[in-house]
């Protein structure tokens, strides 16, 4: 839900443009005419501050869907996930092959082979 628009909005204007749509939505004959003219006059699209009040919603509890905090630690632990991944992969690619041979096979194999 994350457009590259989000960053040209500070934290305050999004969170005044979501409480106004929130606050006045009565007066308007829909919610989407609320928001798309509070989007009007703040200058973003109708579509990001619909995904704004959205996530507000969700981050309040009022509709169902996963709240930021858990999506970025969501995020950050899938990317770590894939960096433990990768470093596992080239350890192996790197590591030798090591195998032990058993003791029945007598002294002169009882030493590390590659």
């Amino acid at each position: 839900m994350t457009s590259k628009t989000t960053n040209k909005f500070s934290p305050e204007v999004r969170a005044r443009a979501v409480r106004m749509v929130l606050d006045h939505a009565g007066e308007h004959p829909s919610r989407w005419a609320a928001v798309t003219s509070i989007a009007a006059k703040i200058g973003c699209t109708p579509q990001t501050l619909h995904d704004w009040v959205k996530k507000a919603e969700i981050d309040s509890g009022q509709r169902a869907g996963v709240p930021t905090d858990m999506a970025e630690k969501l995020k950050a632990l899938g990317r770590e996930n894939r960096e433990l991944r990768q470093a596992m992969r080239s350890c192996a690619r790197q590591a030798p092959i090591l195998r032990w041979r058993s003791s029945t096979a007598g002294p002169s194999h009882d030493r590390l082979h590659r």
